[in-house]
């Protein structure tokens, strides 16, 4: 990961908790793909992990013991839940097996990440062959900006990239499409013309409450040509 601050991590995903139209949207994508049996793969501070618990088994992971511990905290009267510190790429996120997963669910996570190939290996690997790798990743390198940097993030993706990720790391794209036309705008406003560092709680607020709900309503019918993020569902195919 770039050297981004834990504290602002974790600042920056407490500000975007109440997106609860922006989260609810991102639910309604990953839980028609999303097996019984799910890991998390990045569960940062907990916004979308309760997304996921109407699931069989949960297993939020995230290489940030502060976050886990949040995670846990919160959810840890849950039956079906489980919490575990581990990057992506080590050997005890490949241990995972032992839950025995149908999905990987990765939102966000991976641009943090320098060698993106061994993450999304890490995730096959831990799933049968044809289990699901659920992405959300952001997209667009235009839009690379202050507040990616601060983040940590490595890259941004487009459709090209996530194809040539996918045949490095041997796996299947079964379904790939650009979300948040709006957002697209918004970042590049906030990255090249005021160029913040930082998101503003503002913002988030009006853009969820009047923007996001009639945007996934229209993007539901027809998928934008372009979007701040692309969603991405792979197969994975006995990677080991």
């Amino acid at each position: 990961m770039l050297h981004a601050d834990t504290s602002y991590l974790i600042a920056d995903q407490e500000l975007m908790a109440g997106a609860k139209n922006y989260f609810a949207w991102q639910g309604r994508l990953v839980l028609r793909e999303a097996g019984r049996r799910v890991v998390e793969a990045g569960c940062g501070a907990g916004n979308f992990t309760p997304c996921l618990l109407d699931r069989e088994f949960v297993v939020a992971v995230d290489g940030e013991p502060e976050c886990v511990a949040r995670v846990r905290a919160r959810f840890a009267k849950r039956p079906n839940f489980e919490a575990v510190v581990a990057d992506i790429c080590s050997q005890e996120f490949r241990d995972l097996r032992r839950f025995a997963p149908d999905t990987c669910v990765c939102l966000n996570v991976l641009e943090h990440i320098e060698d993106d190939v061994a993450a999304l290996q890490s995730m096959a690997s831990v799933l049968a062959p044809r289990g699901k790798i659920v992405l959300i990743v952001p997209a667009f390198r235009s839009l690379y900006g202050p507040i990616d940097r601060r983040l940590g993030h490595f890259r941004r993706y487009t459709r090209r990239s996530v194809h040539s990720l996918a045949a490095a790391a041997g796996v299947r794209i079964e379904k790939m499409h650009y979300m948040n036309s709006a957002g697209f705008f918004g970042w590049w406003l906030n990255a090249r013309v005021l160029r913040r560092g930082t998101q503003s709680a503002g913002q988030i607020r009006f853009y969820d409450r009047f923007i996001v709900p009639p945007m996934a309503r229209i993007e539901a019918r027809v998928p934008p040509p372009f979007g701040q993020s692309l969603f991405v569902v792979m197969e994975a195919e006995g990677v080991s």
